[in-house]
């Protein structure tokens, strides 16, 4: 039975999210005679990369994530969980004080939507749709990923936050720090979850 070769992979998550670090556990288990121990590894490493993707922060990157008025934004089911198309979904926001949320969700297909805007909360948690919304947030088509931000001011925004077309994560940040740069790095915050469509 054959052993890793000495530039395999530390059991950190760091290392093992490391490109260079797979690919090389990767042609290894490629050149590997013994078919089980093949698809030990290869189970190793879909687990490596599943242990990647949770690790993932959405908010690196946004002028606004740093200043900590967001204590938490989560789903009803909790960050991650799957929704089947028409499921209610219902979002929780916890803020350190009072101010305006702003959801947005961006879809697996790229397209985005706003789900609430400029809506005045207390400090605490404020689950949405709140029933003065007189709306329900169903899980719709596009199935996949669905990333949900909430946008946080304490000052009352003075302009609506655009969303048109497709958005990669590049386009999405932009806009979301074009929306906020008008406002004091003090006043403002910026926190994502995600959900599954099935």
């Amino acid at each position: 039975m054959g052993t890793l070769p000495p530039t395999a992979p530390s059991k950190s998550k760091r290392e093992l999210c490391n490109t260079q670090t797979l690919v090389r556990l990767a042609r290894y288990t490629l050149d590997m005679r013994i078919a089980p121990v093949s698809a030990l590894l290869m189970g190793s490493l879909a687990l490596s990369l599943s242990a990647c993707t949770v690790a993932v922060r959405p908010n690196l990157g946004l002028a606004g994530s740093s200043s900590n008025l967001i204590a938490r934004v989560t789903p009803d089911k909790g960050e991650g969980s799957t929704y089947a198309v028409g499921e209610p979904v219902r979002i929780n926001v916890t803020t350190r004080e009072a101010g305006y949320v702003t959801l947005l969700a961006l879809n697996a297909d790229g397209s985005a939507n706003a789900l609430v805007r400029n809506a005045y909360v207390a400090a605490g948690t404020t689950t949405f749709p709140r029933l003065q919304d007189g709306v329900t947030f169903n899980a719709a088509p596009p199935r996949g990923l669905q990333r949900i931000r909430a946008i946080f001011t304490r000052p009352r925004p003075t302009t609506d936050l655009v969303i048109s077309g497709t958005y990669d994560g590049n386009r999405w940040n932009n806009t979301t720090n074009d929306y906020l740069t008008p406002y004091a790095a003090a006043d403002r915050d910026v926190q994502e979850t995600y959900i599954y469509i099935r």
